[in-house]
């Protein structure tokens, strides 16, 4: 077998993923963000999620790291923990108001960035990347889906 496995999708897209996280952190570190936070801030902002397991399953990351990332963004002031008014027991999550001041100049910057990042594609191909993108993305979830109900 002759295939160059530097030349697979899996390894080409691993590497664009690292170039995009690295162009986002340095764009979004003045402003006060993480490129790990961005699901949890879009989530929160778009109000898709508000409590710690939801935000979790948005971001599709386990419970633990989770905790441990709105405890850090609580520290550095993005987001606020508020009593449930459905339930004394829970705790919504809320963004900062500094948080929400800062977010469309960090909309504004990651959507610059991609723009960068697919200059001499057509806007055609640029849909094209993101439909074909978001099907290798469903594929996967479906394997790691029946991957895991397969180990129980």
């Amino acid at each position: 077998m002759d295939e160059d496995v530097l030349s697979t999708p899996g390894h080409l897209i691993s590497l664009a993923a690292r170039g995009f996280a690295r162009l986002s952190e340095s764009r979004l570190k003045p402003l006060g963000f993480g490129v790990g936070q961005l699901p949890v801030l879009v989530a929160l902002q778009n109000g898709k999620a508000s409590t710690q397991r939801d935000l979790a399953r948005f971001a599709r990351v386990e419970q633990p790291p989770m905790a441990q990332m709105l405890a850090r963004m609580e520290r550095d002031g993005l987001i606020q923990r508020t009593p449930d008014p459905a339930d004394g027991r829970s705790r919504r999550i809320v963004l900062a108001e500094a948080a929400q001041h800062s977010m469309p100049a960090a909309i504004a910057a990651l959507f610059e960035g991609n723009k960068e990042a697919l200059t001499g594609f057509t806007e055609a191909e640029a849909e094209q990347l993101v439909d074909l993108l978001k099907r290798l993305i469903e594929n996967l979830d479906q394997i790691a889906s029946a991957e895991s109900s397969a180990q129980l």
